[in-house]
């Protein structure tokens, strides 16, 4: 590749500073909010790809057809002023300013206020492009106390830094959650967190590329990371920071943020291929059923793997097979009237013996092969196949018409978009584009991208008024304005249990806010009780908790498969949804404010340095430390409870412990350690046996000992998946619990007119002295004093 050392400035272009770099290279550097900026080349007097899919200021949802690449369309692009002297040229707005050096090129960014750049590129050679291929790179310097999350769904540690990832997509069935690379998911997003503050860096590159993240040392050049692509565009998005939350906002901000699910998806379900694979597979799912009411196990969804479309061993999108769900309204009434709600898995391929592969071929929906103008072939499970354009109309529209006609129409409420990294290999593969043809390599992600828009607006459109709810497992950045998704097909081991929880943590710091893992492992052995109680308890408060699995020896990870242990896993269950009140909130803050559910402790305690080194336990929400056991025979385990005044409480009994230390506490089987920190307010349910807003009676804010000064809780409640969120149809309370010299005063107030089932909520309290005096303001909904949460 040719390094661009030499720029010559050639002026303003709008929000732009124009420079020269050489070889036929413009590089563009702006200004589009006080703390976002933005670089972007033109090689060669255009773009390899005009257009992208995963910015979204706002919510500004781009078109199946893209976002064009010069847009600025939803940002503010503040006034900003340029001033040349001495080799350097400032672009400068408030908030933020680039200090530009034309020889060697490099850019340092700067907040306002601080004469040490927050990010800077490499002094030498800091730019690359290839001559020959569509290849790029841009490499920055790096502080050596610098700490780097994020890149998506990454095995390993937290903290990558001394790591190198593929950014690329594969199915990595049973991976190993602290080695395997690359994963399911392509999100070219860096967040770096060190002596001068964090920052973001995200890259709108589809194509193939590599994060080397100091992996790679070199005498020349000093310590530095970089980015690069196999083809594509370099045009990348700084974000100021200047704190880790500040940066994971702003790029859920900048890519859409987080749709907001039905509350019946938060609740525990079950999935497995090997009851939909099943002979009697109908049969099966009527068993289910009928073991959750006897072992009182609540259940708000039931999965389909993707046996229900079987003929033979093979899978066919949109085929029920007859001889296994003879009636398939019947059987997704069944599953409604038990509670549960019917999900689909959905596969983007179409295997060369599909049923409706002459019709696919016929009507040209396909991604296409361009040497041969033939559907482009790629391996999938069961043989060679095709897999459906979604930048295509046509293909769109046919894929729409199968989600209505063979799902939707029956009674099936989400689909579930799996299988979905388009391993397609050809080189000379060739996508619609919506009439603008161009390569798949420079845009993979974009087909699962738009496979889940898809599949959200078909049930937006199939149950208007009510919020969909969309699954994916593949996709690039801006997937969550549609849909959860999880970590994938992960092994049946306890090294799994230390490494999805970090794989977690990355995904969440990576825009990914409704996420979880397969209950007991998908993939390897089966779980002895041991190991399925822990893989239970460490689930049980991410926002997905689907138990699903296969394997070769065909037992089903099922809540009851190990009878010795069954009341603890049904104990754990019912402990999220003792917490579903609390867990809700946090969703709803997630697609109103940018701000992850589950989150590393350094989120929270960014002043508490040792929490900068826990791995081992996550935060739900601000409130609420989780440290699930994940060590092979421990019936105890240590817990850093991070510095915070007034200490911490075990959500269990109530007990107190100082913060700034680390505890030993007990953990039987069953007893997933829960810590509140003090002054929390915590709203809970005692509808513990399902979701159901209907019947929800009672609600309790427990009170976790009395703040320093004055602290604040909220409560979202609504009919539970109504599309009017936003509006009036929602009920928002906003408690404030303040000193009054050694008592305590507890007020909210409300917004929205919807009407839940509880007409009070009870206020109780953990370690209070003094008086608690409830100022509440007239209203349907009265706020009552109750018992104490724990007696003695």
């Amino acid at each position: 590749m040719k390094a661009l050392t030499e720029g010559r400035y050639r002026g303003r272009d709008g929000i732009w500073a124009v420079f020269e770099l050489g070889w036929n290279t413009e590089l563009r550097v702006g200004i589009l909010e006080q703390d976002i900026g933005r670089v972007v080349m033109k090689r060669d007097g255009g773009y390899r790809l005009d257009r992208g899919w995963s910015i979204a200021p706002n919510g500004l949802e781009p078109a199946y057809e893209g976002r064009t690449r010069d847009s600025t369309e939803g940002f503010a692009c503040p006034d900003a002023s340029v001033t040349e002297q001495d080799g350097t040229v400032v672009l400068s707005a408030e908030g933020l300013s680039a200090v530009i050096t034309l020889a060697p090129f490099g850019i340092a960014w700067h907040r306002d206020g601080e004469s040490r750049p927050f990010l800077q590129d490499r002094q030498t050679q800091a730019y690359f492009v290839s001559r020959k291929t569509g290849a790029l790179q841009h490499v920055m310097a790096r502080d050596e106390h610098d700490r780097h999350y994020g890149v998506g769904d990454k095995a390993g540690p937290l903290d990558h830094t001394g790591r190198r990832f593929k950014i690329d997509a594969v199915d990595p069935c049973g991976f190993d959650a602290e080695l395997s690379d690359p994963l399911y998911k392509m999100i070219p997003f860096l967040l770096v967190d060190g002596p001068a503050g964090a920052h973001g860096v995200f890259y709108d590159n589809l194509a193939i590329g590599e994060m080397d993240l100091g992996c790679t040392i070199d005498n020349y050049h000093g310590l530095f990371r970089s980015y690069s692509a196999q083809d594509g565009d370099l045009d990348f998005y700084v974000i100021a920071g200047p704190s880790v939350p500040d940066v994971v906002r702003r790029f859920s901000w900048l890519t859409g943020g987080q749709a907001f699910a039905p509350k019946w998806s938060l609740g525990f379900a079950t999935t497995s291929m090997t009851i939909a694979d099943a002979p009697d597979a109908d049969a099966r799912i009527t068993d289910f059923i009928e073991k959750c009411r006897y072992h009182r196990i609540p259940c708000d969804s039931f999965h389909f793997g993707s046996g229900y479309t079987s003929i033979g061993h093979r899978r066919y999108a949109f085929n029920w097979n007859r001889d296994k769900f003879p009636d398939p309204a019947g059987t997704m009434r069944r599953l409604k009237e038990a509670g549960m709600q019917p999900v689909t898995n959905l596969k983007p391929c179409l295997l060369d013996d599909h049923p409706r592969l002459d019709e696919a071929m016929k009507q040209g929906i396909l991604v296409t092969d361009g040497a041969t103008a033939q559907p482009a072939v790629a391996q999938f499970w069961d043989g060679l196949g095709f897999h459906v354009d979604f930048t295509n109309p046509d293909g769109r529209a046919w894929w729409r018409n199968g989600i209505q006609s063979a799902l939707l129409d029956y009674g099936v409420v989400t689909v579930w978009n799996d299988n979905n990294e388009y391993e397609i290999w050809d080189e000379d593969a060739i996508c619609n584009g919506d009439g603008r043809p161009f390569p798949q390599v420079l845009a993979r992600p974009a087909q699962p991208l738009l496979m889940t828009k898809l599949s959200y607006e078909a049930q937006a459109a199939d149950a208007p008024g009510k919020r969909p709810y969309a699954i994916t497992r593949g996709g690039a950045a801006g997937l969550w304005r549609y849909a959860q998704t999880w970590s994938g097909d992960n092994e049946t081991a306890w090294k799994t249990l230390r490494f999805n929880l970090t794989q977690g943590l990355t995904m969440s710091l990576s825009g990914m806010f409704n996420i979880g893992h397969d209950v007991g492992g998908f993939h390897g052995p089966s779980p002895n009780p041991e190991l399925f109680c822990r893989f239970v308890e460490f689930c049980a408060l991410w926002p997905r908790m689907v138990m699903n699995s296969w394997k070769d020896n065909g037992v089903v990870n099922l809540p009851w498969m190990h009878e010795s242990v069954t009341p603890q896993v049904r104990d754990v269950i019912k402990l999220r949804y003792r917490l579903m009140p609390y867990l809700y909130t946090q969703m709803w803050r997630a697609s109103r404010e940018n701000e992850p559910v589950v989150r590393p402790l350094f989120y929270d305690f960014p002043e508490d340095r040792s929490a900068l080194n826990i791995q081992d336990s996550f935060m739900l929400g601000p409130d609420i430390l989780v440290a699930p056991v994940l060590e092979e025979g421990a019936s105890d385990r240590q817990v850093y409870l991070p510095d915070h005044p007034g200490g911490w409480f075990d959500f269990h009994d109530g007990r107190h412990f100082d913060g700034g230390q680390t505890i030993n506490v007990p953990a039987p089987l069953g007893r997933l350690p829960v810590f509140v920190r003090c002054g929390a307010m915590i709203p809970v349910t005692r509808q513990i046996d399902k979701i159901d807003p209907r019947a929800d009676t009672q609600r309790e804010l427990i009170v976790f000992g009395a703040p320093r000064d004055r602290a604040h809780a909220d409560l979202y409640e609504d009919d539970g998946d109504t599309s009017d969120w936003r509006g009036d149809s929602r009920l928002e309370f906003h408690f404030q619990l303040r000193r009054n010299g050694k008592d305590l005063v507890l007020s909210h107030d409300t917004i929205g007119s919807y009407r839940p089932a509880f007409d009070t909520v009870s206020v109780r309290t953990v370690a209070i002295e003094g008086q608690l005096r409830i100022e509440t303001p007239e209203g349907a909904i009265k706020v009552a004093q109750g018992a104490p949460a724990f007696q003695g």
